[in-house]
């Protein structure tokens, strides 16, 4: 044991490495500094961080077993992102710059003019994240932690969640970007190591397909029945449009928007492209993000077919009472793939290693999605009601906001440990695509079409937001059968959810199109760097006033405010305190520790006592948008050898 234990003390050295990395070099005091990171980053931990962000520890856990379960097809969203990450560089990562956002509803609400969006779409995000990132990470992790190790779920995931706060709350996205970096190739080299010990187990890569085909569990090989046998397309990708578990059909219409969705407008993808500093590291960062996508289905799902290759009775059992026993779940034992693995073919040093995995891909996730939480509660939600509210006050928010979550993940714990039974990467897509085309549909027609409206595009989130309700219910009136159990649900219920996926996007278009020709068109005046024709306006702009507020409307500008140095003095004098500068030979020995203390608080959370006075905005969309031409040069060759690769690989195990 004593190899696993320095790999995990070496771990945590790593990680603390990568946190005082980011205290020591990074300020943290305003809202540009703590949300982006002081859009200071260069492209490779930008492209670390959009990887490990991604890649949590329900990838290692849900992408195996949908590969133990069916085979290859779940490969299909993994290499997505190969094409997806590219347009988020490409087209709409310069729209946000340009527009000088820092979150996505943010975005909403400058291009519509309107509250209601801005608030909606923030609640409907954070509804998301917990439903599919927060709740099934701390499940896959603790899943992992007790299948692997026998440690108590809730102590293990306790002390994690407790690092992990410590880590957002006090460095903001620069420790997360920092500390993701680090973390990115360490779940790469382990994942790595395990591939090659389990296909070196099997006797190699040429052995999968023929061997996976044999994988059958006794209790089906001696019980004549068909449950539990392997599905004849498992080495495909693509598969029958209408009668199997990944239509093809249905991939492109119904999953590819709600993939596009996820990476080009979500937020904790975009917050760390727009933590860049400039245009050409982002679009590097996406690029480089690209080529570590290839990866996850070699890495991941293939050794999680081999899982079921070498322990069929355990990964693929179909007899409920026999896969409670194995995994306290009656529908499937598949989730259990990949840390199966680990326990029975790794010895104690690489348990140790992959243990470290495991917790890189929680971390690295977690600290993601609690910081662009932390950003939308803050200056989507927050800031409605304290409009005013100064910049250490939104930090201090940003802050709080962290430990809140911390703790609403801390009760879903047995939440999701009672309801997440079978595969679980495919809940997490489903949930997505439900969720997903509408936010497609009006990010798309904001961006590249002007006549688009906020009534068109607030009345199609709520028609196709009502037939992703409907369809959830019906899915928990009507749950789907197990293997051999007669299926009784009605037809609309059989509909695969691809192509419900597909239904609520046309919904959402046909809504907000047919609306927009019905509704008065945008003034173009207002619009300024805000849609694709206009990213290279000039930077002063009306902002279009909030439909839900019953005022005049005001015209803003752009930037922020212009102080002169001599206003500025005038404002400091009248709103900051005179200040009393205790001779520290006078204060006692006590006094003096409690102000040691008082100022080590403030730097670990990187409050300053500096007043407040904002650099104005005096940056023009070229300042983003222009890029050296030698950069643009070598960015789109190394993009087109990426596509090139992504189309070969669709084709080849299509």
């Amino acid at each position: 044991m004593l190899p696993f234990y320095f790999i995990l003390i070496g771990l945590m050295i790593l990680m603390m490495c990568g946190f005082l990395q980011s205290l020591f070099h990074s300020t943290r005091a305003t809202t540009k500094d703590y949300f982006l990171a002081g859009k200071s980053m260069f492209w490779l931990p930008v492209g670390a961080s959009l990887f490990a962000s991604n890649i949590g520890s329900e990838h290692f856990i849900g992408l195996a077993g949908s590969g133990a379960a069916s085979g290859i097809a779940v490969a299909a969203f993994e290499l997505n992102a190969l094409f997806l990450l590219q347009c988020l560089g490409w087209i709409f990562l310069p729209v946000y710059l340009a527009a000088g956002v820092y979150t996505m509803p943010e975005y909403l609400r400058r291009r519509y003019g309107s509250n209601r969006i801005q608030m909606y779409v923030a609640v409907l995000s954070l509804l998301w994240y917990i439903l599919t990132k927060i709740s099934v990470d701390l499940y896959s992790g603790a899943l992992f932690i007790k299948v692997a190790f026998g440690w108590n779920i809730y102590a293990s995931v306790g002390i994690l969640l407790l690092v992990i706060s410590i880590f957002t709350v006090a460095g903001g996205l620069a420790a997360v970007i920092y500390t993701d970096t680090l973390q990115a190739f360490i779940m790469v080299i382990g994942a790595i190591v395990l591939a090659v010990i389990s296909f070196n187990e099997i006797g190699g890569y040429k052995n999968l397909e023929p061997r996976y085909a044999r994988a059958v569990p006794n209790e089906t090989l001696y019980g004549n029945d068909t449950c539990g046998l392997p599905r004849d397309d498992y080495f495909h990708i693509f598969r029958d449009p209408w009668n199997s578990d990944m239509p093809w059909l249905g991939f492109f219409i119904g999953s590819l928007p709600a993939s596009l969705q996820y990476w080009a407008m979500d937020q904790v993808i975009v917050q760390r492209a727009l933590s860049a500093k400039n245009l050409s590291n982002a679009q590097g960062g996406t690029l480089f993000a690209g080529y570590l996508k290839i990866l996850p289905m070699f890495i991941i799902v293939m050794p999680g077919m081999i899982s079921r290759i070498l322990f069929p009775d355990i990964v693929a059992c179909v007899d409920p009472d026999v896969c409670y026993e194995v995994c306290q779940s009656t529908v499937s034992c598949s989730n259990i793939a990949y840390p199966t693995m680990v326990v029975k073919l790794l010895p104690s040093g690489l348990t140790g290693l992959m243990l470290a995995v495991m917790l890189s891909a929680l971390v690295s996730s977690l600290t993601s999605i609690f910081n662009c939480s932390s950003t939308i509660l803050t200056l989507d939600i927050w800031q409605k009601f304290r409009p005013n509210s100064t910049q250490k006050e939104k930090v201090l928010i940003g802050r709080i906001s962290v430990v809140v979550m911390v703790g609403i993940s801390i009760l879903l714990i047995p939440v999701v440990a009672s309801s997440s039974n079978g595969e679980l990467f495919y809940y997490i897509q489903k949930i997505s695509i439900y969720i997903q085309p509408p936010l497609t549909v009006i990010f798309c027609l904001g961006i590249f079409w002007e006549r688009a409206s906020e009534t068109g595009a607030f009345y199609a989130l709520i028609a196709s937001n009502t037939i992703s309700v409907i369809r959830v219910v019906l899915e928990l009136v009507y749950p789907e059968p197990a293997c051999g159990e007669p299926d009784t649900r009605p037809e609309i219920v059989e509909i695969h959810y691809f192509y419900i996926g597909a239904i609520v996007l046309v919904v959402a278009l046909l809504v907000q199109v047919g609306l927009s020709f019905f509704t008065t068109p945008m003034n173009k005046d207002k619009l300024h760097r805000l849609t694709w024709w206009t990213r290279y306006d000039d930077p002063s702009r009306s902002d279009i006033s909030p439909l839900m507020d019953n005022q005049d409307t005001e015209i803003v500008s752009y930037g922020l405010s212009i102080i002169s140095s001599t206003e500025s003095e005038e404002i400091s004098t009248q709103m900051t305190p005179e200040l009393v500068i205790a001779d520290p030979t006078d204060m006692t020995t006590e006094e003096t520790a409690k102000t040691n203390i008082l100022r080590f608080v403030k730097w670990f959370c990187g409050i300053t006592d500096e007043v407040e006075v904002e650099e104005p905005n005096k940056e023009t969309a070229t300042d983003f948008l222009d890029q050296d031409p030698r950069h643009k040069l070598i960015l789109n060759s190394v993009l087109v050898v990426l596509l090139a690769v992504g189309i070969f690989l669709y084709a080849y195990y299509g």
